[in-house]
């Protein structure tokens, strides 16, 4: 991998991973939304600075349930287990788009709305990704019908209905008001895991060209209803090359942040394979967002059920290694499924497998939880 020196006059060669993100903490890094608030310039700022202390820890839907519990108030399986909240919480806003009272996973959006703001107030961070249903067929985000997504784009069939569906994230997002009625901050997941063909946004599914032109309509629409508080993420699914990651990219002033989704599956639970696989991302992944000079995050991760004792550090930290992530998520608690005669989890709770290892996990300098955030700006 490329090595450089951090100034002309330094002759100390840093390695690849020492390297990863170092370079975009200068003045280079600036938010794609011009007209960005203050507080969301802030955020950015701050996101890049505590990459050089580690990487922030994050959970979807921690606030709203988890294990045999659902809208506890203070509740988290996060909490429960090592008394700090996730520094990071995501959130989906899949049912907006058909005025449904709640999210896809059955959040009503007026808790998500109450979560966001509570977490802000304690200096916790939301990223919200959206698995909007498919336009063109009416069903939900997994109908991958090729060129669904054609129909979305300005003059085709379905480009008033997309319209409609951002002007109400427009007002959900404006929505998200701090005690001081600024906007609060938010990563903005649209499009994810672009990689995959399983959405009807995926690889197959659409044009590389006719994605950009939605992702980049989208940006500009949001900003032309006045929202001004979004850091844009731009996610994928695995990926092997730098060309392969950047096929659909929209360009550097549509994009703050750089991230891919990667899972353990349980059908391979060799953790040295899923380490390999991440770190060859990494590698790859921290080459481009040098040269952009973007943040980059981990933005969906897990082992479902974490049956490894030893997940948390002697897999994923080993995964994330030495590269300067911004964050990294693990996906949702949902309990007990009773159709799939199962728990369906990522994250631990009191008395699961691998507690004891998650707490070794809250308490390494690198991993950042949200009691950690102040004192890791200080």
């Amino acid at each position: 991998m490329k090595k450089h020196f951090l100034t002309l006059l330094t002759i100390t060669v840093l390695s690849s991973s020492c390297l990863s993100q170092k370079s975009t903490n200068n003045t280079n890094l600036s938010l794609s939304d011009k007209k960005a608030t203050i507080e969301t310039k802030t955020l950015y700022k701050e996101l890049n600075s505590l990459t050089q202390k580690g990487f922030l820890f994050g959970h979807q839907d921690d606030l709203a349930y988890g294990v045999k519990w659902k809208y506890e108030e203070g509740r988290s399986d996060i909490q429960d287990v090592v008394g700090d909240y996730p520094a990071v919480y995501g959130w989906d806003i899949a049912g907006l788009e058909n005025d449904s009272p709640n999210n896809i996973d059955g959040v009503p959006f007026a808790k998500m709305k109450q979560y966001i703001i509570e977490a802000d107030s304690r200096g916790g961070i939301s990223t919200i990704s959206w698995h909007f249903d498919n336009p063109a067929t009416g069903k939900n985000a997994w109908d991958n019908v090729p060129n669904s997504l054609k129909t979305i784009l300005p003059g085709a069939e379905n480009h008033k209905k997309y319209t409609s569906w951002l002007d109400k994230a427009a007002v959900f997002f404006l929505s998200l008001k701090d005690k001081n009625g600024k906007n609060i901050p938010i990563l903005f997941r649209p499009f994810h895991e672009l990689t995959g063909g399983w959405f009807w946004w995926g690889k197959g599914n659409c044009t590389p060209e006719e994605f950009k032109t939605a992702w980049k309509f989208t940006f500009d629409y949001l900003q032309k209803k006045g929202v001004h508080n979004l850091i844009y993420v731009y996610n994928t699914g695995s990926f092997g090359s730098e060309a392969d990651f950047l096929t659909n990219y929209p360009g550097d002033n549509y994009i703050d942040m750089l991230s891919f989704d990667t899972y353990q599956n349980s059908n391979h639970p060799n953790g040295e394979k899923f380490i390999a696989e991440v770190q060859n991302q990494f590698k790859i992944l921290n080459e481009i967002s040098s040269k952009k000079h973007k943040l980059m995050a981990l933005a969906e991760a897990g082992y479902e059920a974490v049956p490894d004792p030893k997940w948390w550090t002697g897999t994923l930290l080993k995964a994330i290694g030495d590269y300067k992530i911004s964050y990294v998520l693990l996906w949702r608690n949902h309990g007990w499924q009773e159709k799939e005669q199962k728990m369906h989890y990522y994250a631990p709770f009191s008395g699961q497998l691998s507690e004891k290892d998650f707490i070794d996990f809250y308490n390494r300098d690198e991993t950042i939880f949200e009691k950690d955030i102040q004192k890791k700006l200080k």
